[in-house]
């Protein structure tokens, strides 16, 4: 009785928080006669529109010799390259300067999802809050909008939230549905209850007791450094001057003759890769650095405050197997509050994100407590049969969210992800805060403000329905041609297709003959992923300069499994050397620079920890037996292992194994970096390995494997030894 009470009284109230937001919604939309499925595609625009891109050097000359831009954007984030493809739509003489890699920072550490923000929904009705229900309202608008204009890199996702307490059944649908009504006809599919035993079948890691159900809703998820990347070429297509590698020294200033205030005219930059030092000069310059927002300001003006609160996001990825190859998971109170996400992504598992506070750096690295945290909320959700183990994380990161400060609050879990645009006394235009979703919407703000603050003349936005690079040709059986025309494997084809839409012919166009009968083109850089050497080719093409461009942002191996990251890498630098003419020691210097970049910023670092931590905890029959297996390769009883050694073991049962490889596998037992594996180092890797702590280590599994091989070749039966009386 008491149950049917609470839930009638949550239906009554879910329903009038229907009612209610629906009015709201009908109100602030009350021009529009009619809602389309799908935003209104933008006319054609009638710019320039490069066939090929501009190289690296050709757009360096044209920030260096053009003698003043209309924009000058700094940050080649997200928002920094909408805010680059807006103002060069408009007609507006562009420049875009990073100092890092385009998407190098937060917008390719997100957790992947295009969504409108269920949370912030939930906290605008329990509040009453106007401003977040309308930051809901423009995300789904803009959810709508980025999913069409590019459909290479985005998809819908359906995401399943599990129910374990009947009374929160009405409940979340109750919030769901509002969900969906708030996108009105930009809704991507209507959300769904399931039966318990439906939820198990399309999610069949769940953990069984006590699920009453589940509600299942549609959000979009996207490549989200491949996305960033795409609006950064489409801007350049358009004539927009793009630069990475390009820092901002200082800001330039001039006095303006009428008011006799200094206004910023521009920016000193330097090419990071020569050291050369040059001027920009812009009439507007507009400060989209994300987490480094104060940094830019405080060139402007030393003394002004922050605006900006930084918050670290951690993500952890997982095999695939940990999740239904297409069906998210939410969870949505964990036992601090906040709310994780488990997600497939690029046939993984990607699981986050935590949220706290942090100091701003460029090279933020997850903590093991973030990883620890998301692991033990991924076990609160499946199945007993699922051991979730801490060996199974190929790779983490932590992205830094620039929020915008709330000074009411200390908590930056209630600070609204919402922007702000800030014109300085000097001009200096600063858009902060947001969110990845609504970058288009916060880069038209920008320009809008940016065109009324220097009294500029410029057309209107034209970026709605606007398409990105590679998105306008791309269908979802053009992979079927790239395996037919250039003989590329099904599942290159796929990965082509959906990473470059329309532009993968141009990469299949360089992929090499493979000598096999099938796949006819297409060399793989490792063999359980799809990513090909012609995309390292590629991608120079599109502005890639470092080997940690590669791996973390033109294809996202670095982001899904480090150690094929790492062994990727050898040929990756051949191959970028030959492209950009690298002697052999800046080859030397690049694979050392990626292998840090994996080891403090992709989660290498804890991984390696979770060995170098661990105690020692066997029994003293599994000492024996892992005794025994050493010596088999310490045959001289020395108390360390060599490569030599294991070359010797492996040729003898005839094994062959390249040395470089070989190396690589002794390295990641090798604690202290002495060149050998000693005993006690075995004995923690093989504890390790029994906790879970450490899963699909190659040294372990090869020398099982060895040991195996050898046992079976030495226990000769008595027929084979042609004998025996």
């Amino acid at each position: 009785m008491a149950f049917r009470r609470a839930a009638k009284r949550t239906i009554l109230l879910g329903g009038g928080a229907v009612a209610a937001i629906y009015g709201v919604s009908q109100l602030s939309a009350y021009k529009k006669q009619t809602q389309h499925m799908f935003v209104d595609a933008a006319e054609p625009l009638k710019l320039l529109h490069l066939d090929e891109l501009p190289s690296r050097e050709s757009q360096l000359c044209a920030l260096q010799n053009t003698k003043e831009f209309d924009v000058l954007v700094v940050g080649g984030g997200a928002t920094g390259s909408g805010c680059a493809l807006d103002a060069v739509t408009r007609n507006l003489k562009t420049a875009l300067v990073e100092r890092d890699d385009f998407s190098s920072g937060t917008s390719s550490r997100s957790t992947k999802l295009i969504h409108g923000g269920v949370r912030y929904l939930q906290k605008a009705i329990m509040k009453l809050d106007y401003e977040q229900y309308m930051m809901v309202k423009e995300a789904l608008h803009e959810r709508s909008n980025l999913l069409d204009i590019a459909p290479h890199l985005s998809a819908p996702l359906p995401i399943m939230l599990p129910v374990y307490k009947w009374w929160q059944l009405p409940y979340y649908w109750a919030g769901i549905k509002m969900y969906d009504l708030v996108a009105g006809g930009q809704c991507l599919k209507s959300s769904y209850v399931l039966s318990k035993a439906k939820a198990l079948e399309l999610f069949p890691m769940l953990k069984k007791d006590k699920l009453v159900g589940a509600i299942v809703y549609y959000d979009g998820q996207h490549n989200d450094a491949r996305m960033n990347l795409a609006i950064t070429l489409t801007a350049a297509r358009y004539g927009a001057a793009t630069a990475n590698y390009t820092e901002v020294v200082r800001l330039l200033k001039k006095t303006d003759p009428e008011t006799g205030t200094e206004r910023v005219c521009g920016a000193r930059c330097k090419d990071v890769i020569t050291g050369k030092e040059f001027d920009v000069r812009a009439k507007c310059v507009i400060n989209a650095t994300g987490p480094f927002t104060d940094s830019v300001r405080k060139m402007d003006d030393e003394k002004i405050s922050n605006i900006c609160q930084p918050s670290a996001g951690v993500h952890i990825v997982i095999p695939g197997y940990y999740s239904p190859d297409n069906m998210g998971l939410l969870d949505p109170s964990t036992s601090d509050g906040r709310v994780i996400f488990f997600l497939p992504w690029e046939k993984m598992t990607i699981a986050g994100t935590t949220d706290s506070p942090t100091d701003v750096t460029p090279h933020p690295m997850p903590r093991e407590e973030d990883v620890n945290f998301i692991l033990n909320e991924i076990r609160n959700y499946l199945s007993p049969d699922v051991e979730v183990r801490r060996g199974d994380v190929l790779a983490a990161w932590s992205g830094i969210r620039p929020l915008v400060t709330d000074p009411n609050s200390k908590d930056t879990q209630s600070i609204c992800r919402n922007h702000i645009v800030n014109i300085s006394e000097s001009g200096l235009v600063t858009i902060a805060g947001g969110k990845w979703t609504t970058y288009r919407a916060m880069a038209e703000e920008t320009l809008d403000s940016a065109m009324k603050a220097h009294k500029m003349k410029s057309s209107k936005c034209n970026t709605v329905g606007l398409m990105l690079e590679g998105g306008k040709d791309w269908t979802p059986t053009l992979y079927i041609r790239l395996v037919q025309d250039y003989g590329l494997e099904m599942e290159v084809a796929q990965h082509l297709a959906s990473t470059y839409g329309d532009k993968a012919f141009d990469v299949a166009k360089l992929a090499k003959v493979t000598g096999k009968r099938w796949p006819v083109v297409g060399k793989r850089l490792v063999s359980e992923f799809p990513y090909i050497e012609s995309e390292v080719q590629y991608a120079v093409k599109e502005y890639a300069c470092t080997a940690i461009d590669i791996i973390a942002r033109r294809t996202r191996l670095g982001f899904l499994n480090v150690q094929a990251a790492e062994e990727a890498l050898p040929r990756i630098v051949e191959i970028m050397g030959k492209e950009l003419k690298w002697s052999e020691q800046k080859k030397k210097e690049e694979l050392e620079a990626a292998k840090q970049f994996l080891y403090y910023e992709m989660g290498s670092k804890t991984r390696s920890e979770q060995l170098t931590n661990t105690e020692i905890n066997l029994t003293p029959a599994d000492v024996d037996r892992y005794k025994n297996r050493f010596h088999k390769f310490d045959k001289q009883k020395k108390g360390f292992i060599t490569v030599v050694d294991v070359k010797h073991v492996l040729e003898s049962i005839s094994v062959q194994i390249d040395e470089n490889t070989l190396h690589d596998i002794l390295n990641e037992v090798d604690l202290n970096k002495n060149g050998q594996v000693e005993f006690n180092e075995f004995l923690q890797l093989m504890s390790a390995v029994q906790k879970g702590r450490v899963s699909g280590s190659r040294f372990a599994m090869l020398m099982k494997t060895a040991e195996e091989n050898l046992d079976e070749r030495d226990a000769v039966s008595v027929d084979r030894s042609g004998g025996g009386v």
